[in-house]
């Protein structure tokens, strides 16, 4: 057996398809198929159970791909002790962020971190916070910007700043004339929200529950409406369509000219925004310098986080 073979199946146990997880490891459908049925011949098991359109785990397979994982796992840490044995502050960092953070903090944080660890190159990954998950597990990126709730096994996080939310309003609409926003104000309105797998959205839904199309009673008018990026909601907002809340760091002065902008009454909804890292990952000197470049980001109306050094 194969570190190879290994990548194969926790990739075709990650996509629950053949074709999809040769095309993750840049390989063809039938050199992966081969590699995976020699290992199952070897091991004398049937990994996967094959159907048309659908891949299954059998039992032994899903005991047999968690042990391959923790393999492939220590196997990138017996590389990353080598390359800490050189300089921890050398070599490709690959850093995660979600979609709702990273506009508004990489343009503050990669100039940061270039001053700070120029030896560094940072290969960036923007995803979802589900998708970036698995890829920490997986050793496909080494730390990543997340919010909270964020609780994966063998993963450590550590918080670095909360960062209210606001409402934004089209000009001329009524809630121009309140200080603040109550949030159950917006169960009045037509509320633009992220689509679904977006940890924002669901941190938009937990502030005001009453959003949820499904507990919206027969006759309502009020809806809710989605948009692909927090950019597009601002657009459709600014045409009229409706109101939505945003990220206070997503805010700019440019909205002045589109948008109404107001705070939410107390208690003001927030969002927690941690980094988060294997617990085995060996350059505690990196996670450090992400830490420190985050906390020097002059981000608007966020609480930085104070926390011990990493080490």
């Amino acid at each position: 057996m194969t570190l190879t073979e290994f990548r194969y199946i926790v990739a075709v146990a990650r996509e629950r398809h053949f074709g999809r997880a040769a095309a993750s490891c840049f390989v063809s459908q039938p050199t992966l198929s081969v590699a995976v049925k020699k290992l199952e011949d070897e091991l004398g098991v049937t990994l996967f159970e094959r159907a048309a359109g659908e891949v299954t785990l059998t039992p032994n397979g899903e005991r047999i791909v968690e042990q391959a994982q923790r393999v492939l796992e220590e196997v990138q840490v017996i590389k990353q002790l080598a390359e800490q044995g050189k300089d921890p502050l050398a070599g490709p960092l690959r850093l995660g962020i979600i979609y709702t953070i990273s506009p508004y903090l990489l343009p503050h944080l990669i100039p940061d971190l270039r001053e700070r660890a120029p030896q560094m190159q940072i290969l960036l990954e923007e995803n979802y916070t589900s998708r970036l998950a698995e890829m920490l597990k997986q050793g496909e990126i080494d730390v990543a910007i997340v919010a909270e709730p964020f609780h994966e096994a063998g993963i450590a996080t550590l918080p670095v700043y909360d960062e209210p939310f606001v409402v934004a309003t089209p000009k001329g609409h009524p809630w121009e004339a309140l200080a603040t926003i109550d949030s159950d104000q917006l169960a009045e309105e037509n509320v633009l929200l992220l689509s679904p797998g977006n940890c924002f959205r669901d941190h938009v839904l937990q502030t005001c529950p009453d959003l949820n199309r499904e507990s919206l009673p027969a006759g309502s008018l009020q809806r809710t409406l989605q948009g692909s990026s927090l950019t597009t909601i601002r657009h459709m907002v600014a045409g009229g369509i409706g109101v939505t809340v945003l990220p206070a760091t997503s805010v700019s002065s440019a909205d002045d000219a589109l948008l109404t902008i107001r705070p939410f009454s107390e208690p003001v909804p927030t969002r927690r925004v941690v980094l988060a890292w294997r617990k085995n990952f060996p350059r505690a000197a990196a996670i450090e310098a992400v830490r420190q470049a985050v906390l020097a980001c002059d981000l608007p109306a966020v609480t930085l986080l104070s926390e011990p050094e990493i080490r």
